[in-house]
């Protein structure tokens, strides 16, 4: 039983390099994620899905090395959250660099129209487009008034026309607000 737990804490790995490995990893997936886009962020079909899901395999054995033990991996989670939450302070601090870093956000429609330069910078299709809007409650692009991919792979979206709930309020209010008036006169002729 002993040598159950020595094997499950034992590092056969330097510790150095248990710290090192995962830092050049954030650091490479930081670069490609930048250089690739906010496409693989969004997910915006089963396509990319399969890139961030097979990513993190590909990148395992990278972090780990010849390693299995719980405590490699304590060493080498703890290298990936403190990294992650130093960059993360860092570019809180300092705005311009994270939004080199970040890249910035990409119009795709602006006053109901589809902008094609930000669709083909961000290689997205009027099909994808048009999923991503019906995800967020539109019937579609028409109802768009602008949409914006941030760099973290959100979408956002303003819509165009008042929603149809909006639209009932306003007309129920413009009734309510007839009736008061015909009710007004009525007062007035019978007075």
């Amino acid at each position: 039983m002993h040598h159950i737990f020595v094997d499950l804490f034992t590092i056969p790995v330097p510790i150095l390099e248990k710290i090192l490995r995962p830092i050049l990893v954030y650091a490479f997936l930081v670069l490609l994620l930048r250089i690739f886009g906010k496409r693989e962020l969004a997910q915006l079909n089963p396509f990319d899905l399969v890139v961030v899901i097979s990513l993190a395999n590909t990148v395992q054995n990278a972090i780990i090395g010849d390693d299995n033990s719980v405590g490699g991996g304590f060493i080498g989670a703890t290298s990936l959250m403190l990294t992650n939450y130093i960059v993360i302070r860092f570019l809180f601090k300092h705005r311009r660099l994270d939004q080199i870093i970040e890249g910035r956000p990409t119009v795709l429609i602006r006053d109901g129209c589809i902008c094609k330069d930000g669709m083909a910078k961000e290689m997205i299709t009027t099909h994808e487009l048009t999923s991503v809007v019906r995800r967020q409650g539109f019937g579609g692009i028409h109802e768009v008034d602008k949409c914006v991919l941030e760099p973290g792979g959100a979408f956002v979206m303003t819509r165009k026309l008042p929603s149809e709930d909006q639209q009932r309020q306003n007309e129920l209010l413009s009734a309510l607000a007839e009736i008061r008036d015909q009710l007004r006169r009525l007062e007035e002729k019978t007075a």
